[in-house]
């Protein structure tokens, strides 16, 4: 979050007219320095209690928590604080408060559209009791209405990065500033394939980067299981089953068999379980079940072209350019970049890549 929105958040300017529709005529008086000033009218719920709970104002005589949806809303407290010499305006050189200011981002969190807003950017009884990274400028419709009823507001504090629930720690891994996330926490496209426990909390930079890219999530600080022990392997169907190589091309290294058909998929268990646990194999991140669960992903720098193709809206992408449980087994060139819906559908899911010999 930039100074820039912050300070377009700020107190509203004196020439700023809250009633100038006409529907409630202004109540103005004179500062000090003789400038007038519009007071609006009395419609916030806190008006007459005695405090001034418009933002605009500072002083012993505010409110405790005075909210920028109080703007205008409070003309006699103020008034009476101002003249009392218990409140003061802030500078007049800052612009307005207008939501139009705020890029509220989308609605693509998990959260989205559950009553809260779940963006740490926000502050307010209408928040979620847990925020997350990942939740930055993707829960547009809950933080905007939160936000125009008046119970939330900017959080002056938020500079990015750590937010709560998230302690990134340091850069002390071998690995760290090398554009992936190495710690062992957090899952997605943009997290190492290899991790080691030794890279916990040491790899800071790097996921921060990711969780706001939203290439990455967050697992929580528990010490992970395994992937092995949620992984599915399938069956020993496979011609190839129990030679001595793993012939599942949902898997790589050097145990793997260079030659992999699409029909030993799940079909050649016993080999691939012994080179996971050997460390001659791993699982290809995509069709790790930490993958799809790190949805959804950030689509927005690829080209997905459009509709062309006679496979198009069948559910699985048949554009050659990516892999994963969600491409079609057979995939021609013709497609690249003619199955736009289905594999725009896939990769925000998590259930398909961009291969990383082809450009997005």
């Amino acid at each position: 979050m930039g100074l820039a929105l912050i300070a377009t958040l700020a107190a509203p300017a004196l020439a700023n007219k809250i009633s100038a529709s006409g529907k409630n005529p202004p109540i103005s008086t004179s500062a000090s320095e003789g400038a007038p000033i519009d007071f609006g009218n009395d419609s916030s719920e806190y008006a007459d209690d005695g405090e001034c709970d418009d933002p605009r104002f500072e002083g012993p005589g505010m409110g405790p928590e005075p909210l920028l949806s109080n703007t205008g809303k409070d003309a006699k407290d103020c008034r009476a604080a101002l003249e009392a010499g218990s409140v003061s305006l802030k500078g007049a050189s800052e612009e307005p408060p207008a939501d139009a200011s705020i890029d509220f981002g989308d609605d693509s969190g998990e959260w989205a559209d559950d009553g809260e807003c779940d963006d740490p950017r926000f502050q307010g009884r209408g928040m979620a009791d847990e925020l997350v990274e990942a939740d930055l400028l993707k829960d547009a419709s809950d933080c905007r209405e939160a936000f125009e009823a008046g119970t939330v507001t900017i959080n002056p504090d938020y500079k990015g990065g750590d937010a709560p629930g998230i302690a990134y720690g340091d850069d002390a891994s071998k690995w760290a500033h090398d554009g992936e996330c190495d710690d062992p926490r957090f899952s997605g496209r943009g997290v190492a394939r290899e991790l080691v426990e030794e890279d916990r909390l040491h790899d800071a930079t790097d996921c921060r980067a990711a969780v706001e890219a939203g290439t990455a999530v967050f697992n929580g600080d528990a010490e992970a299981e395994p992937a092995i022990a949620m992984f599915d392997y399938g069956g020993d169907a496979s011609k190839w089953a129990n030679d001595g190589e793993c012939d599942d091309l949902r898997f790589e290294g050097a145990g793997v068999d260079k030659k992999l058909l699409p029909e030993d998929m799940s079909a050649d268990a016993s080999d691939c379980r012994a080179a996971v646990e050997a460390g001659t194999a791993r699982i290809r991140p995509v069709y790790s079940p930490e993958y799809a669960a790190g949805a959804p992903y950030n689509s927005a720098g690829i080209n997905f072209g459009d509709n062309a193709s006679e496979y198009a809206g069948d559910g699985l992408c048949d554009d050659p350019r990516f892999e994963g449980p969600g491409a079609a087994v057979v995939l021609l060139d013709g497609d690249i970049r003619h199955d736009r819906e289905d594999c725009k559908a896939a990769f925000e899911a998590g259930r398909i890549v961009l291969r990383e010999d082809v450009e997005g």
